[in-house]
């Protein structure tokens, strides 16, 4: 995952939102691309300005936080070609019915 060689499923950037915005998008994303089996997706953050960016702060936590912990494996900082510091690559888990 972190060399970026697993096939990107799904995009979501979350530019320009607020941070209570950013995160139902963010818990809608990550369950629509669980229910749907997606494995590996991208959460873009941006960077912020001179890389403090709100969001770029407020995702990985609200990754490691409950609904989203229990369908996201793991988490890492995206390949300068995907967005570097301002984007993650999430691990989705499968979906067990």
């Amino acid at each position: 995952m972190k060399r970026g060689e697993l096939p990107i499923d799904a995009v979501l950037d979350l530019h320009g939102r607020v941070q209570t915005q950013a995160h139902a998008e963010l818990t809608a994303f990550v369950e629509r691309a669980w229910a749907a089996g997606r494995r590996c997706v991208l959460v873009v953050t941006g960077k912020g300005e001179l890389g403090a960016g709100v969001l770029k702060a407020a995702v990985p936590r609200w990754l490691n936080q409950s609904p989203l912990r229990e369908r996201v494996i793991g988490f890492c900082h995206a390949q300068p070609r995907h967005g570097g510091d301002g984007a993650l690559y999430v691990l989705v888990r499968r979906r067990r019915d």
